[in-house]
Protein backbone atom coordinates (compact mmCIF):
# COMPACT_ATOMS: atom_id res chain seq x y z
CA UNK A 1 0.00 0.00 0.00
CA UNK A 2 3.13 2.18 0.73
CA UNK A 3 4.26 1.82 -2.91
CA UNK A 4 0.52 2.49 -4.63
CA UNK A 5 0.31 5.61 -2.00
CA UNK A 6 3.69 7.08 -3.11
CA UNK A 7 2.80 6.27 -6.39
CA UNK A 8 -0.70 8.63 -6.49
CA UNK A 9 1.36 11.62 -4.63
CA UNK A 10 4.30 11.93 -7.20
CA UNK A 11 2.19 11.24 -9.88
CA UNK A 12 -0.89 13.60 -8.72
CA UNK A 13 1.29 16.96 -8.01
CA UNK A 14 2.14 17.27 -11.71
CA UNK A 15 -0.84 15.77 -13.22
CA UNK A 16 -2.74 18.22 -11.16
CA UNK A 17 -0.16 21.20 -12.17
CA UNK A 18 0.11 20.26 -16.01
CA UNK A 19 -4.13 20.64 -16.12
CA UNK A 20 -3.48 24.09 -14.49
CA UNK A 21 -1.01 25.14 -16.99
CA UNK A 22 -3.28 24.10 -19.62
CA UNK A 23 -5.71 25.81 -17.92
CA UNK A 24 -8.32 23.96 -17.34
CA UNK A 25 -9.05 22.58 -13.55
CA UNK A 26 -6.26 20.72 -11.61
CA UNK A 27 -8.80 17.97 -10.41
CA UNK A 28 -9.23 16.51 -13.86
CA UNK A 29 -5.79 15.62 -14.30
CA UNK A 30 -6.01 13.85 -11.06
CA UNK A 31 -9.16 12.33 -12.06
CA UNK A 32 -7.56 11.27 -15.58
CA UNK A 33 -4.56 9.89 -13.47
CA UNK A 34 -6.80 7.78 -11.37
CA UNK A 35 -8.47 6.22 -14.43
CA UNK A 36 -5.62 5.83 -15.87
CA UNK A 37 -2.73 3.90 -13.29
CA UNK A 38 -6.58 2.24 -11.61
CA UNK A 39 -7.90 -1.20 -12.11
CA UNK A 40 -9.71 -0.82 -15.13
CA UNK A 41 -6.39 1.01 -16.61
CA UNK A 42 -2.81 -0.26 -16.00
CA UNK A 43 -3.75 -1.71 -12.76
CA UNK A 44 -0.36 -0.78 -10.99
CA UNK A 45 -2.08 0.36 -7.53
CA UNK A 46 -2.13 -2.77 -5.23
CA UNK A 47 -5.14 -4.30 -3.81
CA UNK A 48 -5.27 -3.15 -0.35
CA UNK A 49 -5.14 0.39 -1.04
CA UNK A 50 -8.29 -0.22 -3.45
CA UNK A 51 -9.91 -2.09 -0.64
CA UNK A 52 -9.70 1.07 1.84
CA UNK A 53 -10.22 3.55 -1.27
CA UNK A 54 -13.84 4.30 0.18
CA UNK A 55 -12.62 5.00 3.81
CA UNK A 56 -10.38 7.00 2.09
CA UNK A 57 -12.27 9.14 -0.07
CA UNK A 58 -14.66 9.68 2.56
CA UNK A 59 -12.04 11.20 4.54
CA UNK A 60 -10.86 13.50 2.10
CA UNK A 61 -14.59 14.60 1.19
CA UNK A 62 -15.08 15.24 5.33
CA UNK A 63 -11.82 17.67 5.20
CA UNK A 64 -13.17 19.88 2.55
CA UNK A 65 -16.40 19.75 4.31
CA UNK A 66 -15.32 20.67 7.49
CA UNK A 67 -13.33 23.46 5.34
CA UNK A 68 -17.09 24.61 4.36
CA UNK A 69 -18.71 24.57 7.26
CA UNK A 70 -15.59 26.79 8.77
CA UNK A 71 -16.28 29.28 6.18
CA UNK A 72 -19.76 30.05 6.50
CA UNK A 73 -21.59 32.40 8.70
CA UNK A 74 -25.48 32.75 9.78
CA UNK A 75 -26.04 35.77 7.99
CA UNK A 76 -24.98 34.36 4.78
CA UNK A 77 -27.14 30.92 5.69
CA UNK A 78 -30.21 33.33 6.28
CA UNK A 79 -30.04 34.26 2.93
CA UNK A 80 -29.74 31.39 0.89
CA UNK A 81 -31.96 28.99 3.43
CA UNK A 82 -35.07 28.28 1.61
CA UNK A 83 -33.30 28.52 -2.03
CA UNK A 84 -30.76 26.35 -1.08
CA UNK A 85 -33.65 23.31 0.48
CA UNK A 86 -35.29 23.56 -2.67
CA UNK A 87 -31.81 23.37 -5.10
CA UNK A 88 -31.54 20.14 -2.07
CA UNK A 89 -34.40 18.63 -3.85
CA UNK A 90 -36.44 19.84 -7.00
CA UNK A 91 -33.46 19.98 -9.00
CA UNK A 92 -32.55 16.08 -8.03
CA UNK A 93 -36.62 14.77 -8.61
CA UNK A 94 -36.98 16.19 -12.04
CA UNK A 95 -33.41 15.20 -13.06
CA UNK A 96 -34.52 11.34 -10.93
CA UNK A 97 -38.01 11.13 -12.71
CA UNK A 98 -36.86 12.71 -16.23
CA UNK A 99 -34.15 9.69 -16.23
CA UNK A 100 -36.72 7.48 -15.33
CA UNK A 101 -39.49 7.99 -18.34
CA UNK A 102 -36.95 8.18 -20.14
CA UNK A 103 -35.55 4.73 -19.86
CA UNK A 104 -38.59 2.83 -19.87
CA UNK A 105 -39.20 4.17 -23.30
CA UNK A 106 -35.41 4.14 -24.85
CA UNK A 107 -34.81 1.10 -22.51
CA UNK A 108 -37.68 -0.98 -21.96
CA UNK A 109 -36.86 -0.44 -18.18
CA UNK A 110 -39.99 -0.92 -15.65
CA UNK A 111 -40.68 2.09 -13.70
CA UNK A 112 -38.86 0.95 -10.90
CA UNK A 113 -35.29 -0.11 -12.82
CA UNK A 114 -36.13 3.66 -14.22
CA UNK A 115 -36.37 4.80 -11.13
CA UNK A 116 -33.24 3.44 -9.82
CA UNK A 117 -31.02 4.20 -12.54
CA UNK A 118 -32.64 8.10 -12.52
CA UNK A 119 -31.58 8.44 -8.96
CA UNK A 120 -28.51 7.00 -9.19
CA UNK A 121 -27.87 9.56 -11.62
CA UNK A 122 -29.21 12.13 -9.97
CA UNK A 123 -27.00 12.74 -7.02
CA UNK A 124 -24.69 15.51 -7.59
CA UNK A 125 -21.24 15.22 -6.77
CA UNK A 126 -20.18 17.60 -3.37
CA UNK A 127 -16.33 15.82 -3.90
CA UNK A 128 -16.06 18.19 -7.32
CA UNK A 129 -18.02 21.37 -6.49
CA UNK A 130 -16.94 21.84 -2.91
CA UNK A 131 -13.64 22.62 -3.71
CA UNK A 132 -14.67 25.39 -6.59
CA UNK A 133 -17.24 26.84 -3.97
CA UNK A 134 -14.11 27.45 -1.37
CA UNK A 135 -12.15 28.79 -3.47
CA UNK A 136 -14.73 31.61 -4.65
CA UNK A 137 -15.48 32.27 -1.24
CA UNK A 138 -11.88 32.45 -0.53
CA UNK A 139 -11.22 35.26 -3.79
CA UNK A 140 -15.07 36.96 -2.49
CA UNK A 141 -16.35 35.60 -5.56
CA UNK A 142 -20.51 35.99 -5.54
CA UNK A 143 -20.01 35.85 -1.85
CA UNK A 144 -22.37 39.38 -1.83
CA UNK A 145 -25.48 37.75 -2.28
CA UNK A 146 -24.05 33.93 -1.11
CA UNK A 147 -23.78 32.32 -4.47
CA UNK A 148 -21.05 29.67 -3.52
CA UNK A 149 -23.04 29.01 -0.14
CA UNK A 150 -26.13 28.39 -1.43
CA UNK A 151 -24.36 25.70 -3.63
CA UNK A 152 -22.74 24.07 -1.05
CA UNK A 153 -25.86 23.74 1.14
CA UNK A 154 -27.95 22.56 -1.34
CA UNK A 155 -25.40 19.82 -2.60
CA UNK A 156 -24.48 18.53 0.90
CA UNK A 157 -28.35 17.39 0.96
CA UNK A 158 -28.75 16.54 -2.71
CA UNK A 159 -26.95 13.21 -1.95
CA UNK A 160 -29.00 12.38 0.61
CA UNK A 161 -32.43 12.97 -0.74
CA UNK A 162 -31.25 11.03 -4.24
CA UNK A 163 -29.85 7.52 -2.18
CA UNK A 164 -33.29 7.93 0.02
CA UNK A 165 -35.49 7.79 -3.16
CA UNK A 166 -32.59 5.10 -4.72
CA UNK A 167 -33.57 3.00 -1.75
CA UNK A 168 -37.63 3.15 -2.13
CA UNK A 169 -36.66 2.46 -6.21
CA UNK A 170 -34.37 -0.54 -5.12
CA UNK A 171 -37.50 -1.81 -2.62
CA UNK A 172 -40.32 -1.71 -4.82
CA UNK A 173 -38.20 -3.47 -7.62
CA UNK A 174 -37.26 -6.43 -5.11
CA UNK A 175 -40.85 -6.87 -3.72
CA UNK A 176 -40.07 -5.20 -0.62
CA UNK A 177 -43.35 -3.45 0.82
CA UNK A 178 -41.73 0.21 0.73
CA UNK A 179 -43.77 2.89 0.57
CA UNK A 180 -42.27 5.76 -0.71
CA UNK A 181 -44.30 8.61 0.37
CA UNK A 182 -42.77 6.75 4.02
CA UNK A 183 -39.25 7.43 2.85
CA UNK A 184 -40.10 10.82 1.33
CA UNK A 185 -41.28 11.75 5.19
CA UNK A 186 -37.57 10.21 6.17
CA UNK A 187 -35.94 12.98 3.85
CA UNK A 188 -36.17 16.04 6.38
CA UNK A 189 -36.05 14.07 9.08
CA UNK A 190 -32.40 12.75 7.76
CA UNK A 191 -31.38 16.43 7.46
CA UNK A 192 -33.01 17.59 10.47
CA UNK A 193 -30.96 14.97 12.18
CA UNK A 194 -27.39 15.18 10.59
CA UNK A 195 -27.83 18.88 11.40
CA UNK A 196 -28.65 17.78 15.39
CA UNK A 197 -25.85 15.58 15.60
CA UNK A 198 -23.75 18.43 14.09
CA UNK A 199 -24.92 20.94 16.76
CA UNK A 200 -24.58 18.35 19.76
CA UNK A 201 -20.61 17.49 18.48
CA UNK A 202 -19.66 21.33 18.04
CA UNK A 203 -20.97 22.55 21.33
CA UNK A 204 -18.88 19.35 22.68
CA UNK A 205 -15.73 20.24 21.13
CA UNK A 206 -16.28 24.00 22.16
CA UNK A 207 -16.47 22.88 25.72
CA UNK A 208 -13.22 20.85 25.16
CA UNK A 209 -11.29 23.36 23.53
CA UNK A 210 -12.55 26.12 26.49
CA UNK A 211 -11.83 23.61 29.36
CA UNK A 212 -8.56 22.18 27.94
CA UNK A 213 -5.53 23.99 26.47
CA UNK A 214 -4.98 21.96 23.32
CA UNK A 215 -2.93 23.30 20.53
CA UNK A 216 -4.45 23.78 17.39
CA UNK A 217 -3.06 20.57 15.75
CA UNK A 218 -4.29 18.75 18.17
CA UNK A 219 -7.58 20.39 17.87
CA UNK A 220 -7.81 19.50 14.16
CA UNK A 221 -7.25 16.17 14.81
CA UNK A 222 -9.92 15.85 17.45
CA UNK A 223 -12.08 17.47 14.96
CA UNK A 224 -11.23 14.87 12.01
CA UNK A 225 -11.86 12.15 14.74
CA UNK A 226 -14.98 12.94 15.63
CA UNK A 227 -16.42 13.82 12.11
CA UNK A 228 -14.84 10.59 10.95
CA UNK A 229 -17.07 9.00 13.73
CA UNK A 230 -20.49 10.93 12.80
CA UNK A 231 -19.96 9.87 9.23
CA UNK A 232 -19.29 6.47 10.44
CA UNK A 233 -22.35 6.84 12.57
CA UNK A 234 -24.74 7.05 9.27
CA UNK A 235 -23.29 3.68 7.65
CA UNK A 236 -23.88 1.80 11.48
CA UNK A 237 -27.45 3.02 11.41
CA UNK A 238 -28.83 3.35 7.95
CA UNK A 239 -30.86 0.34 7.57
CA UNK A 240 -32.49 1.64 10.24
CA UNK A 241 -32.37 5.48 9.86
CA UNK A 242 -30.97 7.88 7.84
CA UNK A 243 -28.74 10.59 9.51
CA UNK A 244 -27.17 13.45 6.89
CA UNK A 245 -23.73 12.79 8.09
CA UNK A 246 -22.26 15.15 5.42
CA UNK A 247 -24.48 17.99 6.94
CA UNK A 248 -23.67 17.13 10.44
CA UNK A 249 -19.33 17.53 9.33
CA UNK A 250 -20.69 21.36 7.49
CA UNK A 251 -22.86 22.07 11.05
CA UNK A 252 -20.07 21.19 13.02
CA UNK A 253 -17.51 23.73 11.44
CA UNK A 254 -19.92 26.40 11.29
CA UNK A 255 -20.88 26.10 15.28
CA UNK A 256 -16.93 26.58 15.66
CA UNK A 257 -16.72 29.39 13.56
CA UNK A 258 -19.86 31.12 15.10
CA UNK A 259 -18.83 30.69 18.68
CA UNK A 260 -15.09 30.40 18.69
CA UNK A 261 -14.38 32.95 15.77
CA UNK A 262 -10.11 33.01 15.97
CA UNK A 263 -10.39 29.12 17.02
CA UNK A 264 -12.78 28.55 13.84
CA UNK A 265 -10.11 30.64 11.48
CA UNK A 266 -6.91 28.91 12.64
CA UNK A 267 -8.53 25.46 12.72
CA UNK A 268 -9.62 26.26 8.18
CA UNK A 269 -5.98 27.12 8.03
CA UNK A 270 -4.79 23.53 9.06
CA UNK A 271 -7.55 22.06 7.33
CA UNK A 272 -6.23 24.03 4.08
CA UNK A 273 -2.67 22.08 4.45
CA UNK A 274 -4.23 18.87 5.15
CA UNK A 275 -6.36 19.57 2.34
CA UNK A 276 -3.47 19.51 -0.11
CA UNK A 277 -2.93 15.54 0.55
CA UNK A 278 -6.32 15.10 0.98
CA UNK A 279 -7.32 16.36 -2.24
CA UNK A 280 -4.92 14.36 -4.27
CA UNK A 281 -5.64 11.07 -2.68
CA UNK A 282 -9.73 12.05 -3.38
CA UNK A 283 -9.82 12.65 -7.41
CA UNK A 284 -6.93 9.67 -8.07
CA UNK A 285 -9.01 7.00 -6.11
CA UNK A 286 -12.55 8.50 -7.52
CA UNK A 287 -10.85 8.27 -11.01
CA UNK A 288 -9.75 4.75 -10.33
CA UNK A 289 -13.32 3.64 -9.59
CA UNK A 290 -13.99 4.62 -12.95
CA UNK A 291 -14.19 1.63 -15.72
CA UNK A 292 -14.11 3.01 -19.26
CA UNK A 293 -15.08 -0.16 -20.37
CA UNK A 294 -18.17 -0.40 -18.81
CA UNK A 295 -18.94 3.23 -19.43
CA UNK A 296 -18.86 2.45 -23.20
CA UNK A 297 -21.10 -0.12 -23.50
CA UNK A 298 -23.64 2.59 -22.17
CA UNK A 299 -23.35 3.95 -25.72
CA UNK A 300 -25.46 6.38 -27.58
CA UNK A 301 -28.35 5.60 -25.90
CA UNK A 302 -26.99 6.20 -22.48
CA UNK A 303 -25.41 9.75 -23.52
CA UNK A 304 -28.83 10.84 -24.58
CA UNK A 305 -30.65 9.47 -20.81
CA UNK A 306 -27.36 11.56 -19.33
CA UNK A 307 -28.30 14.64 -21.29
CA UNK A 308 -32.12 14.50 -20.74
CA UNK A 309 -31.34 14.29 -16.99
CA UNK A 310 -29.32 17.55 -17.18
CA UNK A 311 -32.52 19.27 -18.84
CA UNK A 312 -34.42 18.12 -16.29
CA UNK A 313 -31.67 18.85 -13.34
CA UNK A 314 -31.26 22.72 -15.29
CA UNK A 315 -34.97 23.32 -15.21
CA UNK A 316 -35.01 22.21 -11.09
CA UNK A 317 -33.13 24.62 -10.41
CA UNK A 318 -34.01 27.69 -12.50
CA UNK A 319 -37.70 26.21 -10.24
CA UNK A 320 -35.66 26.71 -7.43
CA UNK A 321 -34.05 30.17 -7.78
CA UNK A 322 -37.95 31.54 -9.04
CA UNK A 323 -38.35 34.66 -6.88
CA UNK A 324 -35.24 34.84 -5.22
CA UNK A 325 -32.85 38.07 -6.13
CA UNK A 326 -30.36 36.12 -8.22
CA UNK A 327 -29.89 38.05 -11.65
CA UNK A 328 -29.62 35.44 -14.79
CA UNK A 329 -26.20 35.27 -15.00
CA UNK A 330 -26.31 33.64 -11.23
CA UNK A 331 -28.80 31.43 -12.05
CA UNK A 332 -26.91 29.92 -15.05
CA UNK A 333 -24.03 29.97 -12.73
CA UNK A 334 -25.92 27.56 -10.32
CA UNK A 335 -27.47 25.54 -13.40
CA UNK A 336 -23.40 25.00 -14.41
CA UNK A 337 -22.67 24.14 -10.53
CA UNK A 338 -25.14 21.40 -10.67
CA UNK A 339 -24.14 19.79 -13.05
CA UNK A 340 -20.84 17.01 -12.16
CA UNK A 341 -21.27 13.79 -10.48
CA UNK A 342 -18.90 11.59 -9.25
CA UNK A 343 -19.11 11.03 -5.81
CA UNK A 344 -22.35 8.33 -5.78
CA UNK A 345 -22.26 7.11 -8.98
CA UNK A 346 -18.90 5.86 -8.37
CA UNK A 347 -20.11 4.27 -4.56
CA UNK A 348 -23.84 3.43 -5.73
CA UNK A 349 -23.61 2.48 -8.98
CA UNK A 350 -23.14 -1.97 -9.08
CA UNK A 351 -25.84 -1.58 -6.14
CA UNK A 352 -28.33 -2.76 -8.11
CA UNK A 353 -26.22 -5.64 -9.87
CA UNK A 354 -25.22 -6.70 -6.75
CA UNK A 355 -28.81 -7.29 -6.00
CA UNK A 356 -29.40 -9.15 -8.77
CA UNK A 357 -31.59 -5.95 -10.86
CA UNK A 358 -32.39 -7.22 -14.27
CA UNK A 359 -30.25 -4.88 -16.31
CA UNK A 360 -28.06 -3.84 -13.60
CA UNK A 361 -25.24 -4.07 -15.68
CA UNK A 362 -26.75 -1.58 -17.62
CA UNK A 363 -27.00 0.46 -14.63
CA UNK A 364 -23.97 0.14 -13.85
CA UNK A 365 -22.54 1.56 -17.42
CA UNK A 366 -24.76 4.60 -17.46
CA UNK A 367 -23.71 5.62 -13.75
CA UNK A 368 -19.73 5.41 -15.17
CA UNK A 369 -20.62 7.12 -18.39
CA UNK A 370 -21.89 9.92 -16.78
CA UNK A 371 -19.05 10.39 -14.38
CA UNK A 372 -17.16 10.91 -17.37
CA UNK A 373 -19.42 12.58 -19.22
CA UNK A 374 -20.16 15.08 -16.36
CA UNK A 375 -17.45 15.66 -13.82
CA UNK A 376 -15.07 17.28 -16.54
CA UNK A 377 -17.86 19.54 -18.21
CA UNK A 378 -18.82 20.53 -15.06
CA UNK A 379 -15.53 20.82 -13.64
CA UNK A 380 -14.56 23.11 -16.77
CA UNK A 381 -17.96 24.96 -16.94
CA UNK A 382 -17.20 26.16 -13.31
CA UNK A 383 -13.72 26.82 -13.88
CA UNK A 384 -14.05 29.00 -16.44
CA UNK A 385 -18.09 30.48 -15.91
CA UNK A 386 -17.23 31.99 -12.50
CA UNK A 387 -15.51 34.69 -13.11
CA UNK A 388 -17.92 35.94 -15.98
CA UNK A 389 -20.88 35.00 -14.48
CA UNK A 390 -20.49 35.98 -10.69
CA UNK A 391 -19.23 39.76 -9.36
CA UNK A 392 -16.53 39.69 -7.87
CA UNK A 393 -16.86 42.12 -3.96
Amino acid sequence: MAASLAMILLLGLPAKRVFEKLKLPGLLGMLLLGVFIGPYGLNILQRNMLQISSDLRSIALIIILLRAGLGLNKDVLKNVGIPALKMSCIPGLIEGLFIALASVYFLDFSFAQGGMLGFIIAAVSPAVIVPFMLKLMENNIGTEKGVPALILAGASIDDVFAIIVFSAFLGLNSGTNMNIGIQLINIPISVLLGIMAGVILGFVLINIFKKYNIRDTKKVLLLLGFSILLNQLEAVLKTKLQIASLLGVMTVGFILTEKLPDIGRRLSDKLNKIWIFAEILLFVLVGAEVNVGVALKAGKIGVILIIIGLIGRSIGVIISLLHTDYNLKEKLFCVISYIPKATVQAAMGAVPLSFGVESGDVILAIAVLSILITAPLGAIGIHYSAEKLLIKK
